[in-house]
């Protein structure tokens, strides 16, 4: 799909990958609405994007439904989703104070694996009344898995779930949507410099980047953005879960 021109949505689009995705989108010439539950950051990417903000917990049926409302009235009906909104807490799931609590690990897939179904169900509806393009694609989504869900460490049990959860998703939506043309893929990226891994120490950050084969660097956003365009234009990409990781594979700790 040629980007130009075409109306889409990044959640969790006010930093880090999704801000870069959104970024990426709009220089590509797309009408770009950042969903987020951080109204002021997401804003300011929306100013300096020419894009629009809207509040939104991809959590909530509600939420998630007004925020693609207002996004379609004011851009048209999506045909780009590019799932980006997420958490990763570190618990281990017996720690010293007992048993992580349910709720905690409750919201990690609530965010991650829930909300990311939420946002495709929401825009992959709408997307099958849309017109065709001359190739008979009507849209792409494209969510954010990651190596955890591969590679799983200690204390990422709630993470690597909800991740595994996002990489399982991604077949049976691609074969349920082929007959409207609706392509979905995921991208699995592994440590990347984001605000997430920006909370940890500058010497488990450097650590972290040691354990990347090569290139011995943490991931930049914009790679990241890089694979997601090129997932939209080649359209033979449909199904696939796409490590973006320097070939790094987790130890288990």
């Amino acid at each position: 799909m040629d980007i130009a021109g075409h109306a889409a949505v990044v959640t969790g689009g006010a930093s880090g990958l999704g801000a870069a995705t959104a970024r990426m989108l709009a220089q590509a010439g797309a009408k770009v609405a950042i969903f987020d539950v951080n109204q002021k950051t997401a804003a300011e990417v929306a100013i300096d994007i020419k894009g629009i903000a809207i509040a939104c917990d991809v959590t909530d049926s509600g939420s998630a439904e007004a925020a693609f409302a207002k996004a379609a009235a004011d851009h048209g009906t999506a045909r780009i989703l590019i799932n980006c909104a997420g958490v990763g807490p570190a618990k281990r799931i017996v720690g010293r104070d007992g048993p992580m609590p349910l709720a905690e690990f409750q919201r990690v897939v609530s965010i991650n694996l829930i909300g990311t179904f939420n946002a495709m169900r929401l825009a992959a509806a709408a997307m099958q009344s849309v017109t065709p393009l001359v190739d008979g694609e009507r849209g792409v989504i494209v969510c954010t898995a990651s190596v955890a869900a591969y590679e799983g460490q200690i204390g990422q049990a709630a993470y690597a779930a909800s991740k595994g959860g996002v990489v399982g998703l991604v077949m049976p939506a691609a074969r349920e949507f082929a007959q409207f043309g609706i392509r979905v893929n995921a991208v699995a990226p592994g440590i990347f410099s984001t605000p997430m891994l920006h909370a940890l120490p500058e010497a488990a950050q450097q650590s972290l980047a040691a354990a990347v084969p090569f290139p011995k660097l943490l991931g930049e956003p914009p790679q990241f953005a890089s694979l997601v365009r090129h997932i939209i234009e080649n359209r033979y990409l449909n199904g696939e879960t796409i490590r973006l990781d320097g070939a790094l594979r987790m130890a288990p700790r």
